[in-house]
């Protein structure tokens, strides 16, 4: 993974949680929310939380707890998922790398990441910071895209990207969707001392309102615009319409919904 592709500042956190949140992740934190509130976990450690999408359902599955703790390497991004919970919600916000936690042993019964493990330089010591902070018998609970091929829309997206930038297409694409082996996913975690407990993998048929909102996200609510900006000669937005463009030709004109799939993986720490 390029260290560039974890840098969610400047304007691309709001981008992507309107253009992307709709349709990419609130259906997947609907289900992990879920699956976290089980065994009702009273203190609880979210990882690269990003804009909040799965904080806010997290609050709304557990209720009050004791401990609520919303991490991100990215502050800007924390800014966003802070405006969605009440004064009230008792969590806290702090900017921090999951590869070294500033937590104590056993601080957590349960930590949850959201499309957050993809992004990890160094997913092994990401997953030893986990076990580390989980209490005996805590759970870890998360999820990671599946393939390309299992989310047609990056295809047709990497195709515009390849048509635009024939010599040197911008490749964020391979890092979120880059992680997707559930036998791979499982033997990290078992080298880092995890049980896995449970792996599944979900597919979503997700509506999207608007192609073009849809492709502004894909451009600009991650560091692709950037990417784009640096080589000069091409504006992110002209990429926006020919992204949008090639959307609607493959999907159909809107309303129209995309096919997703990602697993979802329960691991659990040594009793």
């Amino acid at each position: 993974m390029r260290e560039s592709d974890a840098q969610f500042v400047g304007d691309i956190p709001a981008n992507y949680d309107a253009h992307l949140g709709p349709v990419l992740f609130e259906a997947y934190a609907d289900d992990l929310a879920r699956r976290a509130a089980r065994g009702s976990p009273a203190r609880v450690l979210e990882l690269a939380a990003g804009t909040g999408i799965l904080t806010e359902r997290l609050h709304g599955a557990l209720g009050e707890i004791d401990r609520f703790v919303v991490t991100d390497l990215n502050a800007p991004m924390l800014e966003i998922a802070r405006t969605k919970l009440p004064d009230a919600a008792g969590a806290k916000f702090t900017a921090c790398d999951a590869a070294a936690l500033d937590f104590p042993d056993d601080a957590f019964d349960l930590v949850a990441c959201q499309f957050g493990v993809m992004f990890f330089p160094d997913r092994a010591a990401a997953y030893r910071e986990a076990l580390r902070v989980l209490e005996p018998g805590g759970r870890y609970v998360f999820n990671s895209w599946a393939g390309m091929e299992d989310n047609p829309f990056t295809l047709v997206a990497q195709a515009v990207m390849e048509r635009v930038f024939p010599d040197y297409p911008p490749a964020f694409m391979n890092t979120p969707f880059g992680y997707a082996d559930p036998e791979t996913i499982a033997g990290d975690l078992e080298a880092a001392g995890f049980a896995v407990a449970g792996s599944e993998t979900v597919a979503v048929d997700s509506p999207v309102e608007s192609w073009e909102s849809f492709a502004r996200g894909l451009v600009h609510g991650n560091p692709t615009a950037e990417e784009v900006r640096s080589r000069g000669g091409t504006d992110p937005d002209d990429l926006v319409a020919a992204l949008a463009g090639a959307l609607r030709a493959d999907f159909g004109p809107e309303p129209g919904t995309v096919s997703l799939k990602a697993h979802v993986v329960e691991a659990e720490a040594p009793s």
